[in-house]
């Protein structure tokens, strides 16, 4: 069996003395892995870097197997994302996200092409730039995953205003006036999660988007799991939280 797709690297690891296994994800397949011959060389480890994009061939026996990747660099990001703390946070965060919470071998066409897009913007930009597509990059993850939040309306009193609570049990907007008799129980829902919002967000509210979307991927889709949100996504929320303060 044989087909080829554009891909972007989440992960690698060594196998044997010269080969490595590599994880990535695909446009088309979703999150894949495979053995990369001589992916354990210098000259490779410099391509098969977290954030890099590849297109790849993977050839196998049986689509079952775990099959082996011809990889071609399409875009080197990693050495531009070294350089700078909070972009290789943003990176690792994405990275272990997306390896954690994509199940192996399912397409998800969006999460790929609006990954693309977050990690040209992690390597050019700043953090405050990035960090609003990295937020909405998880929104849209738990939307693909049949876990969407609902931000249309207020699902106390139904107003389409004045929005700035989530429920952390449905995932539904609340509207001030709505959520005012339990506020200290609902999720802060940063404005610029809204279509009809285009200011640039203050620290605090990326720091308010990170943690709604983390609070959803965490009890919806890592835990029935038994897992939890990773140490890199831990991570950069600490480090946007130090950008708040």
């Amino acid at each position: 069996m044989e087909w080829s797709d554009d891909a972007i690297v989440l992960s690698v690891r060594r196998h044997g003395e010269m080969a490595a296994i590599l994880e990535c994800l695909t446009r088309e397949r979703g999150r894949h892995l495979g053995l990369v011959h001589g992916g354990g060389s210098r000259k490779a480890g410099a391509m098969l870097q977290p954030g890099n994009s590849l297109h790849l061939t993977w050839r196998a026996r049986l689509n079952e197997h775990l099959g082996s990747f011809h990889v071609e660099p399409l875009r080197v990001r990693a050495g531009e994302i070294l350089e700078r703390r909070t972009a290789l946070a943003g990176l690792n965060a994405w990275a272990a996200i997306a390896s954690a919470v994509l199940p192996e071998r399912e397409p998800h066409r969006g999460a790929y092409e609006a990954a693309d897009l977050l990690l040209d913007a992690i390597a050019a930009r700043d953090m405050k730039h990035w960090l609003p597509l990295h937020v909405r990059w998880e929104a849209g993850l738990l939307e693909e995953l049949g876990f969407g939040l609902d931000l249309s309306r207020c699902a106390a009193t139904g107003v389409t205003d004045d929005l700035i609570y989530v429920s952390p049990r449905s995932g539904r907007a609340v509207s001030r006036e709505g959520g005012a008799p339990y506020a200290d129980r609902l999720l802060a829902l940063p404005s610029f999660l809204l279509a009809s919002q285009n200011a640039s967000p203050s620290s605090g509210d990326l720091l308010a988007g990170l943690t709604l979307t983390g609070h959803f991927l965490a009890e919806r889709v890592l835990r029935p799991h038994g897992k939890e949100l990773p140490p890199a996504r831990l991570r950069l929320q600490e480090l946007a939280a130090r950008e708040s303060e």
